[in-house]
């Protein structure tokens, strides 16, 4: 704190200051167990109101001390009136206002009246600094530790990429997968490189906050050490001054001895009688310490010596009264305004470092968490736009069709060269046998050949012209002659035989390749997929997706545009069982089509819900995946919306709280009596 922010004007001037004479020292404004906190508490805001009252009686002059004749007399004549009043209303609005309205000003008050006020707030500074640069130190370790891994696996991605281009490893898919790999590398190379960045700059603030604080402690630690310095001389003085004072009035007492001496010896008998023993023993007194004073015994040299010891008693009295007026000014200032300001500054850097220290650790916190979840994201992207991540990536390499192109770039390149081996034909005189036939003949070699790399089985499969995907839910149903979309009981089928404990099911999302693979299958041939087999039932997610992938390509969502907003306003009623009754009302006004398939596909959901134990898929996270499904959402490809743009982000938590309830209340909206029954 600076100097400049305190008034020297109290420290001199003492004209409105009040006295105090009690023995007992003034140390503070508040004082437990005193009698007059009583009063005082009663009174302190009609007191802080007043101006502060001047003393009741003058300072003497030297006549007037002339008819005093003891200290203890000129003690009982300076009545003095103790003002206590309250501390903070001592302190002006501009210094009320060096620190924020939410600051605590009973904290404040405690601490004033505390006599370990200032070296509370010292010590606690001080462990405060030692904390924020504990703080700052492991920042500055951690930002080294998280920059050499950055820059580690960045120089290790970028050189393992060019390494590879360099030499003779595979082509085909793999180099691809090996390239992207490593670019995700990268990604997460920067991310850690950016948050050693973050963590130096936050170290460095740390650093200076620290810093700072030392600094403002110090300085008001040095001005509270002068201004406690200042009051001690003070005092110090003010105790100089009393006993001059009582050294004066001792002094004038033996000269009052002395002369009354001197009269009883001139009055000669009237002395003797009036005297007697005591008299005497008193002006031997005297004379045993007034050395000097018995100088002399002419009256008119005693009178003169009283009248300069008189004036010697005024002048101290005089002395003792500036200073004990000056003392008693000086700590009303000290304690009713220099402390509480000081005090308050500590508090202030206190809580200055403090909150420093813990906003940059909240925001340590923050930078970590986004970083773990920056490397998830990149690892495991949420969106096809993000990438697909470095576990599909690898999935992505396709060893058969890599060997292939491989085997036909090879023999191609090798076609004109001299044979390595033993020689395949030859004249019949030097042993050679005829060629074995082929099995299959050249047909079977040129459709190998000529088939796509990868799935090309596809390829071979007819097309029915009798597609399910992208076509109308009763179009499709009364062109098949059923009352369930074959697609649907299938899949549903094969997923509860292979599927109910699988975790995550419906969750997690199946390969993209393989999914883009069945669906085209069930597309043109239905009655030739065979869900059970090995290739399906290794990876249910993939038949999972599938069924997904249909509802969302509906040309009208299961839950029909018309009746959307119907089932958005139901699922917004608070109450269960009015919404329950609104919701099973809008499920009876679906169209025939769309509530067979709605009571068959919950049925099913149903039942993937009882094994929440084994998959972790409550009827809470079913409602989650399928609420936009259901009601409809963006188609990927076209951008127009399934359900006529009915699947609105907005409208996506109602959308989730209807499937939830209806989930719920399966058995009241579908199951009918006589079903339970039978």
């Amino acid at each position: 704190m600076a100097d400049e922010g305190y008034s020297s004007t109290a420290w001199e001037s003492t004209d409105n200051s009040d006295l105090n004479t009690s023995q007992t020292p003034y140390y503070g404004l508040f004082q437990p167990n005193s009698p007059s906190l009583i009063h005082e508490s009663a009174t302190a805001p009609a007191l802080s109101s007043l101006p502060a009252k001047p003393s009741s009686t003058p300072p003497r002059s030297s006549s007037d001390s002339l008819g005093r004749s003891s200290s203890s007399r000129w003690r009982d004549s300076v009545p003095v009136t103790i003002e206590r009043r309250d501390t903070l209303s001592m302190i002006p609005s501009d210094a009320i206002s060096l620190v924020e309205t939410s600051f605590d000003e009973n904290v404040l008050r405690v601490l004033c009246e505390l006599d370990c006020g200032v070296p509370l707030l010292l010590d606690r500074i001080k462990q405060s600094m030692v904390s924020c640069r504990e703080a700052s130190v492991f920042f500055k370790k951690r930002a080294v530790l998280e920059e050499e891994y950055g820059k580690s696996l960045q120089k290790l991605a970028r050189t393992t990429s060019e390494v590879y281009s360099m030499n003779d490893g595979k082509a085909g898919s793999f180099v691809g997968a090996w390239q992207s790999s490593m670019k995700i590398h990268e990604v997460m190379a920067e991310n850690r490189i950016r948050f050693a960045q973050r963590l130096n700059e936050m170290s460095d603030e740390l650093a200076s906050l620290a810093k700072e604080v030392d600094k403002n402690r110090k300085q008001t630690k040095e001005l509270a050490s002068r201004y406690e310095r200042a009051l001690q001389e003070s005092e110090l003085n003010m105790e100089k001054s009393k006993n001059r004072l009582e050294v004066s009035s001792e002094e004038l007492e033996r000269v009052l001895l002395q002369k009354e001496g001197e009269s009883l010896k001139d009055g000669g008998l009237q002395a003797k009688n009036q005297g007697g023993v005591a008299g005497k023993r008193a002006l031997g007194k005297a004379v045993a310490k007034g050395g000097l004073l018995l100088k002399g015994k002419n009256p008119g040299n005693i009178q003169r010596q009283e009248d300069d010891v008189r004036t010697r008693v005024s002048n101290a009295s005089d002395s003792y009264r500036k200073a004990l007026t000056d003392t008693q000014a000086m700590r009303q200032e000290y304690f009713n305004f220099q402390l509480p300001r000081i005090l308050r500054a500590l508090k202030e850097c206190a809580d200055e470092i403090d909150l420093g220290t813990q906003y940059h650790l909240t925001r340590y916190a923050f930078l970590f968490e986004s970083i773990v979840l920056s490397d998830g994201s990149t690892l495991v992207p949420v969106g096809p736009e993000d990438g697909i991540g470095l576990k599909s990536t690898i999935e992505s390499i396709d060893n058969r069709a890599d060997f292939k192109i491989y085997m036909q770039n090879y023999a191609y390149a090798r076609g004109g060269a001299a044979p390595r081996g033993p020689r395949r034909e030859g004249p019949a005189e030097e042993g050679f046998l005829p060629p074995l036939p082929t099995h299959g003949g050249g047909a079977y070699s040129a459709a190998h050949a000529n088939a796509p790399i990868g799935n090309g089985h596809n390829a071979q499969i007819p097309d029915k012209g009798r597609p399910t995907f992208g076509v109308d839910l009763a179009e499709q149903m009364a062109r098949d002659n059923v009352e369930l979309p074959a697609i649907l009981e299938r899949c549903c089928v094969a997923i509860e035989k292979h599927g109910l404990r699988s975790q995550g099911i419906y969750r997690i999302s199946g390969m993209a390749r393989k999914v883009a693979s069945l669906k085209e299958r069930l597309d043109k041939d239905m009655d030739s997929v065979n869900l059970d087999s090995e290739e399906w039932i290794s990876d249910i997610n993939n038949v999972t997706s599938v069924l997904k992938m249909w509802f969302r390509e509906l040309p009208d969502p299961l839950l029909t545009s018309t009746l959307h907003q119907g089932f958005v306003e139901a699922a917004k009623i608070e109450n269960d069982r009015l919404r329950h009754i609104r919701l099973h009302e809008r499920v009876n006004d679906l169209p025939d089509p769309n509530y067979a398939t709605l009571k068959y596909f919950l049925g099913h959901l149903h039942k993937i819900a009882e094994y929440e134990a084994d998959n972790s898929m409550s009827i809470q996270n079913l409602a989650i995946v399928f609420g936009q499904t259901l009601f409809g959402q963006i188609i990927p490809g076209n951008g127009s919306f399934s359900g006529h743009g009915n699947g609105g982000i907005a409208d996506a938590p109602f959308q989730n709280k209807a499937i939830e309830t209806i989930l719920d209340h399966y058995s009241d909206i579908f199951v009918d009596e006589a079903e339970v029954g039978a």
